[in-house]
């Protein structure tokens, strides 16, 4: 089976935390951001995840995708969700000032989909738009957007460990853990204790590359 993804796209990720969890047999393929015809060819329209089954056929949507994943050995593993409604107020309050802070630092570190300047100068374009200002300009008000995200960090009170629960994941991880893994690209963040030993004990479980080492 092939995967094809974006390496900072929280819905691929989602789709890639089931394939390390449950070490299946998948092979990533890294899509050029801009090229937007390889999408809608397999799938028509224009979306990532992808997967490729193991007959040829292609499907998208990444909760359908992690489903999908979970359930090929007949043996799913994931648990319900319990807190979506939490998880998506908590993503929507985020979303502004983790957009500005990650947008311009996609562009900062090497991600094998922005190959070529035809993709960065796609992404740029799209999201410039977005986020309503450049790229520098944003980059250059870290500092403020950082102060609203550690903000809202101290939220996350109610998070339990894998470690507390036999390490089973469930759709709650499935749908939080991309959002803060990507974060690590952030220089300055502060995650609370607990919340950081969250992302590193999912992260290790599944098999998603954290970007501490490059963080910008």
């Amino acid at each position: 089976m092939k995967l094809f993804v974006f390496d900072h796209c929280p819905f691929c990720i989602k789709a890639m935390m089931v394939a390390g969890y449950k070490q299946l047999d998948v092979t990533l393929v890294y899509l050029q951001n801009h090229d937007v015809d390889a999408r809608i060819d397999k799938v028509g329209a224009n979306l990532v995840p992808i997967l490729q089954k193991a007959d040829g056929s292609y499907m998208a949507e990444s909760l359908d995708i992690a489903a999908y994943l979970d359930a090929l050995d007949g043996h799913p593993q994931l648990a319900p969700a319990q807190h979506s409604e939490r998880i998506d107020a908590w993503m929507a309050q985020a979303r502004p000032d983790s957009g500005n802070l990650l947008f311009p630092r996609w562009m900062m570190i090497s991600l094998p989909e922005f190959g070529s300047q035809a993709a960065k100068d796609w992404f740029i374009k799209n999201k410039t738009a977005m986020i309503e200002q450049p790229f520098d300009q944003a980059f250059a008000r870290s500092e403020e957007y950082l102060a609203g995200l550690n903000t809202r960090y101290e939220a996350l009170d109610w998070l339990t460990l894998p470690s507390e629960r036999d390490n089973r994941l469930s759709y709650d991880d499935v749908n939080l853990f991309p959002a803060l893994r990507n974060h690590t690209v952030i220089k300055g963040i502060q995650f609370p204790p607990r919340v950081r030993q969250y992302i590193e004990e999912v992260a290790a479980l599944t098999g998603i590359t954290l970007y501490d080492d490059v963080a910008v």
